[in-house]
């Protein structure tokens, strides 16, 4: 991208600020500057959570007194050359850039990694108005981006500053690699005026409420987690000798017999290799022990004292929603081990599946890993992440296991490529998880078992996530040629629910839209993310035209019951422009959908699932269904 001509700067070298201009600055322009926040915070946050985040690092953004400010020009009328605007943004700029980065065990956090004390909303979920299908098409381009990418996008097309300006800006907010940022901006188109619009607007909200059951639940859990930490703390006992050294864990703060027995891995429960065949369960509580260490005692009982005492050098992980404390028994022994260049150790205790890695030269850097899978059949249970090196995984499958191949999601027509089976591990094939910029590939884990054949796709977690299609009431694993042609356009769109603890995926194409121009028909599809804990929910309507190698986000929605076996009914729009530069709204819902209609910025309504009504570039409206018993439905989010 080329840099833009910039006039001859007039500021004075070191201009300084003082709180009363930072503040007048920051109320003048207060809106496009929690704009910029909230395009820069990464999107795995969630739009509720990016929106008060976004309030609170702008709030947060006065100087506590006189202080200097950078000299870079704000180019835009009203900010030109105000030192005071200059200072809020790159102050904004830094604490959004920190906000991004993960929480690790090895340096102290940030302020801005910590949770936001203020503004807090109870009670109802905010997020900004969805765009049409450019916007949300633009937004989930930049959500593949790493942060510092993402600021030099907004930086260059929000602030129009040239890339001489950006460079300063992002070196001044503490990016490491600079060249790195703006070339990775590159890669998503110059939609600039995109980022103008309500869909990225923080100031201009939607709410919506909570699920006020689970919230009462919560209530009543937190009361009596605060009780039983009252008892607990009365009856802590008094640190005591050990068995033998616990390697990286923290000093033992507890001793009583069922403790004891919980970290003695005399005691671990190992099942039989042909268990499996016979019990009348099918999942990690039949699954035999593994691996060439498992009876290294000295392994296992390092794994297990971390388990239940990580140190302050260990890096700990769980997936939402998963409890962090130790067993509270012998816990089950999945698998024992040397893989790659660490000593890797897998445990169930029935509720979470649990990982314990180290250096082969020591116990410096080790790392636990826990994943919640309470509730898992054999269809959940088929594998679990053993390693990740350099962009592969590795997974230990389960004995009933009998071929693993790797699949390119995004090529539904090719053929798999084999992976070999040792022991029920793996060969390393490619994982999409940790993967930034375009979405070329998506590599996904196919297992068979002689009869049935599962995909499943590594979301940075564990245990890799189920992917099925169909309707919510009847889905089936996506292993047929016609359901991964369902999946080829929407793989990439799994990129929004990594991390987030989600137990299966499912895509479910509920309309096919005739296009008002004669050029065919596009399709609507739904995928929604369900989670282990249950709460957490994604849901994504997308629209595809015909031809069209992606779909594109039309809603998204949160805890939202859409598309699910509690409520298998789902009704979006999306504004689509014709060949000819003609603009329309296109609704549809699903088959028991009687009637579609519109309000707000735009009259109108239709008998059936679909409607298509003539609109104006950047029309707005509300979407409201009526389905075959009475009921109403309203627009995905």
């Amino acid at each position: 991208m080329q840099s833009q001509d910039v006039a001859p700067r007039t500021a004075p070298a070191d201009p300084v600020v003082d709180v009363e201009q930072a503040e007048a600055a920051l109320v003048e322009h207060y809106p496009r500057l929690v704009r910029l926040a909230y395009l820069v915070l990464p999107p795995r946050l969630g739009r509720n959570r990016r929106v008060l985040t976004a309030h609170a690092l702008v709030q947060r953004a006065l100087p506590r007194g006189r202080t200097s400010a950078p000299v870079i020009p704000a180019q835009s009328s009203g900010r030109d050359g105000d030192p005071g605007y200059a200072f809020v943004r790159q102050r904004v700029l830094r604490t959004a850039l920190e906000a991004g980065v993960p929480l690790t065990f090895r340096a102290w956090p940030r302020r801005a990694q910590l949770p936001m004390p203020l503004p807090q909303v109870w009670g109802l979920r905010l997020f900004p108005r969805s765009g049409g299908a450019d916007e949300l098409a633009l937004d989930q381009q930049l959500s593949g981006l790493s942060s510092p990418a993402r600021a030099a996008y907004v930086l260059r097309g929000l602030e129009k500053l040239p890339d001489g300006d950006v460079r300063e800006v992002l070196a001044e907010a503490g990016v490491d690699d600079v060249e790195a940022a703006l070339g990775e901006a590159d890669e998503v188109p110059a939609r600039y005026a995109l980022l103008e619009s309500p869909e990225f607007d923080a100031c201009s909200l939607q709410a919506r409420p909570t699920d006020l059951m689970r919230r009462r639940q919560h209530l009543k859990a937190a009361l009596a987690a605060a009780a039983a930490v009252a008892v607990c703390g009365a009856l802590l006992g008094l640190p005591g000798d050990g068995w033998a050294p616990d390697g990286a864990a923290a000093p033992p703060y507890a001793r009583n017999p069922a403790a004891q027995a919980a970290l003695d891995p005399a005691r671990l429960t190992r099942i039989a290799p042909t268990a499996w065949r016979t019990s009348a369960r099918n999942d990690f509580s039949v699954w035999p022990a593994r691996g060439a260490l498992t009876g290294d005692r000295a392994l296992l009982r390092r794994a297990l004292a971390v388990w239940a005492r990580p140190g302050e050098t260990v890096q700990v992980s769980a997936t939402p929603g998963t409890p962090s404390g130790g067993p509270s028994g012998p816990p089950h022994l999945l698998y024992a081990g040397e893989v790659d260049a660490a000593r890797v150790v897998i445990l169930y205790d029935g509720l979470r599946v649990v990982r314990y890695a180290e250096p082969k030269d020591g116990t410096a850097g080790a790392a636990l890993d826990l994943a919640r899978v309470d509730g898992a059949g054999r269809a959940e249970a088929g594998a679990v992440v053993l390693q990740r090196t350099d962009g592969n995984v590795r997974y230990l499958t389960a004995p009933w296991v009998t071929g693993a191949a790797e699949r390119d999601l995004l090529k539904p027509g090719s053929d798999p490529m084999g992976l070999t089976l040792a022991g029920g591990v793996t060969s390393p094939l490619a994982s999409p998880a940790a993967r930034t910029g375009a979405c070329t590939s998506w590599n996904v884990l196919e297992l068979s078992d002689g009869s049935t054949t599962r995909v499943a796709t590594d979301l940075g977690e564990l245990v890799p996530a189920r992917l099925t299609t169909g309707h919510p009431g009847g889905t089936h694993d996506a292993a047929g040629s016609e359901e991964l042609r369902t999946w080829a356009p929407y793989a990439c769109s799994l990129g929004a629910v990594r991390g987030l603890g989600v137990r299966s995926v499912n895509a479910w194409q509920f309309a096919e839209q005739p296009l008002p121009d004669g050029s065919g028909s596009g399709a609507w599809v739904c995928t929604r993310a369900d989670t282990w804990r249950g709460d957490g929910t994604r849901v994504l309507a997308q629209f595809r035209t015909p031809g069209g190698p992606y779909g594109a986000v039309a809603a998204k929605a949160s805890e939202s019951p859409a598309c699910g076996v509690r409520d298998p009914h789902v009704l979006a729009g999306v504004l689509w422009k014709s060949t000819a530069g003609e603009w329309y709204l296109l609704a549809a819902g699903d088959r028991e959908t009687v009637s579609v209609r519109t309000t707000g910025g735009l009259e109108a309504s239709a008998r059936g699932s679909q409607l298509t009504v003539r609109a104006k570039e950047g029309a707005r409206a509300e979407l409201e269904g009526s389905l075959s018993d009475g009921r109403t439905v309203s627009g995905l989010g």
